[in-house]
C-alpha cells in the first residue's frame, strides 16, 4: 500500500497538470489507455490470457463503472483544489472501507484499529477547517463523490480475490475504464499536444505500477489494516504542491497532518505487537 500511495501520487501530478488543459472525462480515459499497454504485457509475461475470461462479470463490470466515476470526478476535483486539500477530502476513504468491511466481508475490528482510524479522521477534520468550507467547494463534493466510489471498488476488489487472480481484475479494470471512459470522452475529446507526451508516460508507468501494489494490498491483507496506509499520500501531496507550485499547507493542514501520521504511527505499532503476541 505504501508503494502503491507513492506511485498515485505521481499518477495525480500528472492527471492534475493535464486536467488544466483537458476534459475531466478524458484525462479519466487518458489514464486508462496510456496504462493499458503495460498490463497486456505483463499479463502477457504471466501468461494469463489463457484464463482470462473465467471471471466474476458482474463484479468486474461494477468495479468499471465505479473506476471510471473515481477517475473523472478526481480529475475535476483536482482543477479546483492543491493536491494535500484533495487527499485530506480523500482521506474519508478508508473509514467507509472499514465500515463496509465489518458489514459486508464480516472482518473483525477491534477497538485499538478503531481509535486509529478516528483520531486520523479527526486530522482530516482538522485540515478540512473547523467550519469544513473545504467540504463545500464542488471541488470538495467531487472528490468525496471519488472517494465513495474507491471505499465502494476496494470491498469488491476484496471480494474478487476469493475467486480472481490479480492479472484478470487489473487487466479487465483497466480495459473497462478505457473503453467506457473514451466513448463518455470522445464527444468533447480535445486533440493532444505533443509536449504533454512525457505526461502520458508518467501516467502510463505510475499509474500501472500504482494498480499493481494496490491490488496486491487489498488482495493479500484485510481491508481494514491496508486502508489506513494511505494516509501518508498527505506527505507526498504537500512535497509536490511545494515543489511544482510552490504552495504550503497553512497551521490546520501541518496540525492536521501530525494527527494523521500519529494515529498512522500508532496503528503500525499495535499491529507489530498484536502480531508479535500471537507468534513470538
Amino acid at each position: 500500500m505504501l508503494i502503491a500511495v507513492f506511485m498515485f501520487s505521481l499518477m495525480d501530478t500528472a492527471m492534475k497538470l493535464l486536467a488544466a488543459h483537458y476534459p475531466s472525462m478524458q484525462v479519466a480515459a487518458l489514464r486508462a489507455l496510456s496504462s493499458l499497454p503495460l498490463v497486456c504485457a505483463y499479463v502477457a509475461w504471466r501468461g494469463g490470457f489463457g484464463t482470462m475470461l473465467q471471471v466474476r462479470w458482474p463484479l468486474h463490470l461494477l468495479r468499471g463503472a465505479l473506476g471510471i466515476g473515481m477517475l473523472a470526478l478526481f480529475a475535476f476535483g483536482l482543477k479546483k483544489l492543491s493536491l494535500a486539500e484533495a487527499y485530506s477530502i480523500f482521506f474519508i476513504a478508508p473509514a467507509l472501507i472499514t465500515a463496509m468491511s465489518v458489514f459486508f466481508l464480516k472482518e473483525t475490528v477491534n477497538l485499538a484499529r478503531w481509535i486509529a482510524i478516528f483520531v486520523g479522521l479527526l486530522g482530516v477534520l482538522v485540515v478540512l477547517r473547523p467550519e469544513g468550507e473545504g467540504m463545500l467547494t464542488l471541488g470538495g463534493l467531487a472528490i468525496l463523490g471519488s472517494a465513495v466510489c474507491y471505499a465502494i471498488s476496494a470491498i469488491a476488489a476484496r471480494v474478487q480475490a476469493r475467486t480472481d487472480t490479480t492479472r484478470q481484475m487489473m487487466f479487465w479494470l483497466m480495459l473497462l475504464m478505457a473503453i467506457g471512459a473514451t466513448t463518455l470522452a470522445a464527444p468533447n475529446w480535445v486533440a493532444l499536444d505533443p509536449s504533454h507526451v512525457w505526461l502520458l508516460i508518467g501516467l502510463a508507468i505510475s499509474g500501472f505500477f500504482g494498480q499493481l501494489a494496490i491490488t496486491e494490498a487489498f488482495s493479500h491483507g484485510e481491508a481494514s489494516v491496508v486502508a489506513p496506509f494511505e494516509y501518508s499520500a498527505l506527505a507526498w501531496g504537500v512535497a509536490i504542491d511545494w515543489l511544482l507550485w510552490q504552495t504550503l499547507p497553512d497551521q490546520y493542514t501541518l496540525i492536521g497532518a501530525a494527527i494523521i501520521i500519529g494515529s498512522g504511527i500508532y496503528l503500525i505499532r499495535h499491529e507489530k505487537v498484536h502480531a508479535e503476541a500471537e507468534h513470538p
